[in-house]
């Protein structure tokens, strides 16, 4: 007879109704961690030893597309609550030269610079050598990725809307 031991972090938040989600949530934090540590030394390893996770995400994604973002747009898409945090950021990001800003009308558009879209680019590199040769490797399948990550997705919205409700308490 198999026992179902589940590794969590907080074992009086397992529910009897999904012990699961416990397990998940510890997979979560664990998993976070290590993908910011990861961003960091990527960074650092690119040439760039002084960004946060954060600011590493918001570089990367003022670059998706090689299109200029708002504030708020780069908060909605990022998930991203505390718009103070992310202007932070992004005016460090400005001072170190990987972003420019420009006003339009009342609105700050954000868009990289060459030297920052170099950076994402040697990111990138660093990526493939170091994470994407260790992922072909393991034997996890890219199918598998993306339904991990279309779960991922949809819990979030999970985890936002029990936010709503809970702030509503």
């Amino acid at each position: 007879m198999k026992k179902n031991l589940n590794i969590v972090s907080s074992s009086h938040l397992v529910s009897e109704h999904s012990a699961e989600l416990s397990e998940f949530e510890f997979g979560l934090m664990v998993a976070n961690s290590a993908f910011n540590r990861w961003m960091v030394r990527c960074m650092s390893a690119a040439g760039e030893k002084n960004l946060t996770a954060m600011e590493v995400s918001l570089i990367h994604h003022v670059n998706h597309r090689g299109r200029e973002k708002k504030l708020a747009d780069i908060c909605f898409v990022l998930n991203i609550e505390d718009t103070h945090v992310v202007s932070y950021a992004l005016k460090k990001l400005v001072k170190l030269g990987y972003v420019s800003s420009r006003k339009e009308g009342k609105e700050v558009l954000f868009g990289t610079t060459a030297s920052g879209a170099a950076l994402c680019e040697q990111y990138r590199e660093v990526r493939e050598q170091c994470l994407i040769s260790m992922l072909q490797e393991s034997g996890i399948a890219n199918d598998e990725i993306g339904d991990t990550a279309k779960l991922l997705r949809m819990l979030a919205g999970l985890y936002d809307q029990a936010s709503r409700s809970g702030a509503s308490l």
